[in-house]
């Protein structure tokens, strides 16, 4: 995988509304359809399908490459996901991809009855998941975790960066039955490399360790949250972030095994609503074994529709911007 990466340049606003990359952050550019068209030289069987968003989701470049197995549905994501599901059938691995609101709120049914009752090898990407676009409620996809963890045997994926995402391409493709995998898209921001970090799907690694708080996060919310515990270091708080990419199943071992560290906050931060998501996954996970922290917090989504504007400001407002966490944090401890 090349591994080149660009400085972003100054962004106007109306730019940054679909952007999570900070000013001169290392980014990489569309991560998800290269190592798609990578995994993809070797694997003739996998197929993609968009609902007319191929350019919004990277997957353009798979049909520049491979144009006779690209399918283009149209503004349908009924129709998207049973094509999905009948290609499936005859041993084709389609990769599906439209923004989250679509693929998830339009096409419930179809993804629950086509693809995860038969068990399906269909792959469903969504750009746009939680609040990464500030075109408003229509767009912002904060209850996707929530609707797809419901649905049985189906793998969720929530990758953290640039690296997460190439690296998680070939593992989803590789690993029989439904998939739903968030996606990040355009100019994704690159820090996990920094870390020796490896994507295994079902896995949670744990990035960096401290005394005082360990927070589970996963999406962006983990790179976010990496930046809380170098600015809390300074203040001689120590803040270990265990990286949770895979929502379902839960790497419940690890999970534990972190939060039965005696005299810990113990934080979920998550680019989603409160309800239904990683925090509450773990909050049960932690109260069926038995393991009580000494404080339980989230750092999430409201439960409401949020608001239209640039992204830099939603985020502070909804408080998971690093400044609005790293203060939540010191407020929780003190």
């Amino acid at each position: 995988m090349n591994t080149v990466t660009e400085k972003k340049p100054r962004l106007t606003t109306s730019a940054m509304i679909a952007s999570i990359a900070a000013e001169g952050q290392r980014v990489k550019a569309a991560p998800f359809g290269k190592a798609l068209v990578e995994y993809a030289a070797s694997h003739p069987e996998v197929v993609g399908m968009t609902a007319d968003l191929a350019k919004y989701t990277d997957l353009h470049l798979f049909g520049q490459a491979y144009p006779e197995r690209f399918f283009q549905m149209g503004m349908a994501e009924q129709l998207l996901m049973g094509a999905a599901g009948g290609m499936a059938k005859v041993g084709l691995v389609p990769f599906a991809t439209t923004y989250a609101v679509f693929g998830t709120r339009r096409a419930y049914d179809f993804i629950h009855q086509v693809i995860a009752e038969e068990n399906l090898n269909v792959k469903i990407c969504c750009a746009l998941p939680g609040l990464t676009t500030g075109y408003g409620p229509s767009h912002q996809a904060t209850e996707d975790l929530a609707m797809m963890r419901a649905i049985p045997g189906l793998t969720v994926v929530d990758p953290c960066d640039a690296l997460d995402i190439e690296q998680a391409v070939p593992q989803i493709a590789a690993h029989p039955g439904p998939v739903y995998m968030r996606l990040l898209r355009g100019n994704v921001p690159l820090v996990l490399d920094e870390y020796g970090y490896r994507f295994e799907l079902g896995k949670a690694k744990l990035l960096r360790d401290g005394a005082e708080v360990l927070v589970i996060a996963s999406g962006f919310m983990t790179m976010r949250t990496l930046e809380v515990a170098q600015q809390l270091a300074a203040d001689r708080i120590g803040v270990a972030v265990l990286h949770c990419p895979t929502i379902k199943p839960l790497d419940e071992a690890t999970i534990l095994a972190e939060a039965r560290k005696p005299g810990r906050l113990v934080v979920v931060a998550e680019n989603h609503s409160t309800v239904g998501g990683l925090g509450e996954a773990v909050a049960a996970l932690l109260l069926r074994e038995g393991v009580v922290p000494s404080r339980f917090r989230q750092l999430a989504l409201p439960d409401a529709f949020l608001d239209a504007g640039a992204l830099p400001t939603l985020h502070e407002r909804y408080g998971i911007s690093a400044e609005r966490m790293a203060a939540s944090i010191k407020g929780w401890l003190a």
